[in-house]
């Protein structure tokens, strides 16, 4: 059995000293390649990636803004002659019909606005039952003519004030 092992290792060795002639083969080849080509050898130099461990840059996120990096914007090329500005005429339209409503004041103390209850009758949508609900509507008022108890006609409006959207339209019935 050693005998055989012996054997083995010799036939190993000699199989590695053939591959030993073939690699020197090999590398007798490379050194005259080189020699053909030495740009090649300078533009790969293992210098720059030595370089980038040692030297590490910065994060130019947490750059003070007077050190960072600027970036110039390209000149817009300006065109010889202007356009004409031409503007089309606004289309006639009649605006939206303003919602009306129909209340009972409930005061008017504030100097040219007046408070109104409006009674909302409402089905509803699922139930289909009739559903009563108030609302207090502040009208802009201008010759404080309402008085408290008045049946009055308030016609929607742009915005007055803060709470104010709406305006008297008329005093339908005064109060006794």
């Amino acid at each position: 059995m050693a005998d055989e092992e012996q054997n083995e290792t010799t036939e190993e060795t000699d199989a590695p000293v053939e591959e030993v002639s073939d690699t020197t083969e090999t590398v007798d080849e490379a050194p005259a390649a080189e020699e053909v080509s030495d740009t090649p050898v300078e533009e790969a130099e293992p210098e720059p990636a030595a370089e980038q461990p040692a030297a590490k840059t910065k994060s130019l996120k947490h750059v003070p803004r007077s050190e960072r990096r600027k970036r110039s914007k390209p000149a817009r090329e300006k065109s010889a002659t202007r356009k004409p500005i031409s503007r089309t005429e606004k289309p006639d339209s009649t605006p939206g019909r303003r919602q009306e409503r129909r209340g009972v004041v409930i005061s008017d103390k504030g100097d040219k606005t007046i408070v109104v209850k409006v009674d909302v009758i409402k089905s509803h949508p699922k139930y289909k039952k009739v559903i009563r609900s108030t609302v207090k509507f502040h009208a802009h008022d201008e010759a404080n003519t309402a008085g408290v108890g008045d049946t009055v006609r308030i016609i929607e409006t742009r915005p007055l004030s803060k709470q104010k959207r709406w305006r008297l339209a008329e005093v339908v019935e005064k109060a006794r």
